[in-house]
């Protein structure tokens, strides 16, 4: 009955606010600027509830950089920089977590 109304998913709110946080420590600095323009949204869509976490930071609006830090990405004189998998850590934590807490309320209920 709990899963039915969605209950088990009170505390995203409190997840996404972690996410970001996590997000905000583990990017990479120069500027300051991508590591400040991390945000979460929560989705429900039917059955389906998601957590997105977003960075507006974009060079001349189309070069999202937290995905060229995260994939690498090519430099204008002609060169490479690799990727750094910094999402990924930063948000197992959190993923682990979730899990962990809604698998305590269905074995609760």
């Amino acid at each position: 009955e709990k899963m039915a109304k969605g209950d088990l998913y009170g505390d995203l709110d409190r997840y996404g606010k972690q996410g970001v946080e996590a997000l905000r420590s583990a990017t990479p600095r120069d500027s300051g600027m991508t590591a400040e323009s991390w945000s979460y949204e929560i989705t429900r869509d039917g059955e389906h509830i998601s957590i997105w976490w977003r960075n507006t930071n974009r060079i001349n609006g189309y070069f999202n950089v937290a995905i060229g830090l995260q994939y690498g990405h090519a430099t204008g004189t002609g060169g490479y920089i690799a990727g750094q998998d910094y999402i990924n850590p930063a948000l197992r934590p959190i993923f682990d977590k979730i899990a962990e807490d809604v698998w305590k309320e269905v074995t609760k209920a």
